[in-house]
């Protein structure tokens, strides 16, 4: 059976399941160039042109539920496209697509999946929308046995007297779930008052979890009342971003549009403020979850779960709970949670298919570099040694967020100025930490690893033992923390395997192969662009074994 699934929401994306496996995935801003396009024409023509497999299912999914015009337009486009009527998979369904995601991608046979979003599905009083999902926890089991047994919903009318109302009708759609409902805020709207502060989209959240370690070590005042947001705390402000951003009470006039060295420490308290305080809030949410059901089997999943310093503090205070966190947590993954779900309701398949990897995504195998010079994995190690950036350009590009060597540029961690070297390079904020790649076998001796092995996703940041700190200052950030990958296999073990056996460190600084506010690289004229307007000094093609040297690099 045949599915095609895609979102119409930020990070939109393409998924066609076949019998239960990807056969297709595309990320629609990799194509147009527009960071988190929510409209995937370009993945959807891509797919038509590329096959002619009979379809069985086409899904559409927006959180909404409907949205008049454009589901009229999809549907008239996707008869025209593929002959086909197109199902609407959208009631109600945001935080249940995420949660089949972690699900089915997990491995766990039975499993807790907590859902921290921004904003999820929307329920409606009739034609009026009321509150959007923000929290939930489902319990699941194979095939198809996803069941709420949480839900928090943020009110979109600050009138505090209607909600008990809304909380009723919510409570008729979800009979035996515990439904909480809180006036305009949850998790994420609360961490967003800070990303406000820095006048940055509510999205780039990333950008205050990196500042925030810069705040001070102390205690702040909570912003939750028994798990539930602490609305006096807060106000809605427009910004240039958008409408109706959640913003600290009182202190819209000391948003910034730049933090410095001179004004960053009034930032960065607030940063960690909500750090601190929506981590613990989380944690409590996976803790009722855990108490109520007993399964220590726990996915996380949602725009929140891309949050690597919560995830380690959720692994050092549940330390008898197994974590898996999702690779694709946002909702770049909502169309493989809703293939996947629909295809195991229709099929009722039992198999257990656990997340090899995310080099899942297209891109066209018969594209061809035929400009630079071959070269040899000790030439590479030569350029790192020597100080200079690379970039590596390997078969599949990642599905999700993070660079994972396919997809990177890499430079020498034992430098103390490299994160400053490559923040120049991507045209990045100074105070963004970057990740690090290790071979597994190494992790134990430079990291504080909670009792895991495997950490190949990238999704949780590590605490640094005083070899790291001594060793590799130049992905150290300012909190003794790095978000790391572990290596075992593939053309970057291959190279990093070398830089160690050369230099005895078996660490590299990792990071995207993208300049700020750009999607990750697709094709290679997107390669040459960066290489163009940057200071990125080389790109490697694997596949070609091209090397590619950047003009304004000096010999």
């Amino acid at each position: 059976m045949r599915i095609l699934a895609f979102n119409i929401t930020h990070d939109s994306s393409v998924c066609v399941i076949n019998n239960g496996a990807i056969e297709f995935f595309c990320k629609e801003e990799r194509l147009s160039r527009c960071k988190r396009d929510m409209h995937p024409f370009k993945s959807l023509e891509l797919y038509r042109s590329l096959f002619s497999n009979k379809i069985d299912h086409i899904l559409y999914h927006t959180p909404t539920d409907s949205h008049p015009d454009f589901e009229t337009i999809y549907r008239q486009y996707i008869r025209k496209q593929f002959g086909m009527p197109l199902e609407n998979f959208s009631n109600l369904t945001h935080h249940l697509c995420h949660a089949s995601l972690a699900f089915y991608n997990s491995g766990f046979v039975e499993c807790l999946v907590v859902v921290i979003d921004r904003n999820g599905s929307v329920f409606f009083n009739g034609n009026t929308p009321v509150a959007s999902e923000a929290e939930s926890i489902y319990q699941c089991s194979y095939p198809d046995n996803l069941q709420p047994l949480y839900k928090s919903f943020s009110s979109k009318n600050n009138n505090t007297s209607s909600i008990p109302d809304i909380k009723n009708k919510i409570q008729s759609y979800y009979p035996g779930t515990s439904i909480s409902i809180h006036n305009s805020l949850g998790i994420v709207k609360v961490y967003e008052a800070a990303t406000t502060l820095i006048n940055q989209h509510p999205l780039e959240n990333g950008k205050t979890m990196g500042l925030s370690a810069y705040g001070d070590d102390q205690v702040y005042d909570s912003l939750f009342n028994n798990g539930s947001p602490n609305a006096d705390y807060f106000s809605l402000l427009d910004t240039k971003h958008m409408k109706e951003v959640v913003a600290f009470q009182q202190l819209s006039d000391r948003c910034v549009s730049t933090v410095t060295l001179d004004n960053y420490k009034f930032y960065a308290n607030k940063a960690k403020h909500v750090q601190v305080e929506t981590q613990k809030a989380a944690l409590q949410l996976i803790k009722k979850g855990v108490e109520l059901t007993s399964i220590k089997n726990v996915c996380v999943v949602g725009g929140y779960g891309l949050n690597v310093v919560a995830n380690n503090y959720y692994i050092e205070n549940l330390p008898d709970v197994n974590f898996y966190f999702e690779p694709l947590a946002d909702d770049t993954g909502v169309s493989i949670g809703a293939a996947m779900l629909k295809y195991r309701r229709e099929t009722k398949d039992m198999a257990i298919r656990p997340l090899k990897d995310t080099f899942y995504h297209y891109y066209n195998q018969t594209e061809t570099v035929d400009i630079g010079t071959a070269s040899t994995i000790s030439n590479l190690v030569d350029i790192l040694i020597s100080q200079k950036s690379l970039g590596i350009v390997d078969g599949a590009p990642e599905a999700g967020p993070r660079a994972l060597g396919h997809r990177s540029i890499l430079f020498d961690p034992r430098n103390p100025d490299s994160k400053d070297i490559v923040n120049k390079i991507k045209k990045r904020e100074w105070y963004r930490p970057f990740a690090g790649i290790i071979l597994k076998d190494k992790i134990h001796n430079f990291f504080i690893t909670n009792r895991i092995d495997d950490y190949s996703s990238m999704t949780v940041s590590l605490k640094a033992t005083q070899l790291a700190k001594d060793t590799i200052p130049g992905i150290i950030h300012v909190d003794h923390t790095c978000r790391i990958q572990t290596v075992s296999s593939g053309f970057i073990f291959e190279l990093l395997l070398e830089f160690y056996n050369r230099t005895g460190c078996p660490v590299l600084l990792n990071t995207s192969l993208n300049l700020a506010s750009e999607p990750l690289v697709q094709t290679k004229q997107h390669v040459l662009d960066i290489i163009s307007n940057s200071d990125l000094d080389y790109v490697y093609f694997v596949n070609d074994n091209k090397l590619i040297k950047n003009e304004k690099t000096p010999k």
